[in-house]
């Protein structure tokens, strides 16, 4: 498997936002950048906020598309083409309604699942091989409730178990950013709630 070269955060940008469930790509990537010493900057020319860092020695890029999330893929595809970085060397960490909080797991291809940066992306890129971390942030229970449930904060308790699965997460990316992703799947996904 390819190395990771580009880890993206999905969100919407603004201070209202911030802590909301459908921030959950921008929160991984943000304790990714704590973790690792990064800054990020914003970079007009990749309708963005990116910082470098360095995982296990590796030089990796991290964005925040600054474009709202259903136009995510207008700062994916840019930066992508900007550092020349094919896509199956790139992560998008998102918010996924089909884990429970505190769940994070690895996946490389397949659909969006009604999520709009990872559909957004894909309708730009005329497919979905890239690497993808859902971030558990749980099911309303109706589809009438998504929205305001995605664009919602969690409670006390679920956003503790949401940023203990990203720590998590954050575990397993020296081992994904070598391309070892079966190793990091295997360690991530059998990670003790």
């Amino acid at each position: 498997m390819a190395e990771l070269r580009l880890i993206v955060g999905l969100g919407n940008p603004g201070a209202e936002y911030t802590r909301t469930r459908h921030n959950a790509g921008f929160w991984f990537v943000d304790a990714l950048n704590a973790k690792f010493g990064g800054r990020f900057g914003l970079e007009s020319k990749l309708f963005g906020e990116t910082s470098k860092i360095e995982i296990g020695g590796r030089p990796v890029w991290l964005l925040k598309p600054a474009t709202f999330m259903n136009l995510s893929g207008k700062s994916v595809t840019a930066a992508l083409r900007y550092w020349k970085i094919e896509p199956e060397e790139a992560l998008l960490a998102h918010d996924e309604l089909d884990l429970p909080p505190g769940a994070a797991r690895l996946k490389f291809d397949g659909g969006h699942g009604g999520q709009n940066g990872l559909r957004d992306t894909m309708q730009l890129l005329g497919h979905g091989k890239f690497h993808r971390l859902r971030v558990g942030i749980g099911h309303p229970g109706h589809k009438d409730k998504v929205t305001p449930w995605v664009l919602g904060r969690p409670g006390k308790d679920d956003e503790a178990v949401i940023l203990r699965a990203i720590d998590d997460a954050i575990d397993v990316m020296p081992l994904a950013v070598k391309g070892n992703f079966m190793d990091a799947m295997t360690q991530l996904h059998t990670a003790k709630p």
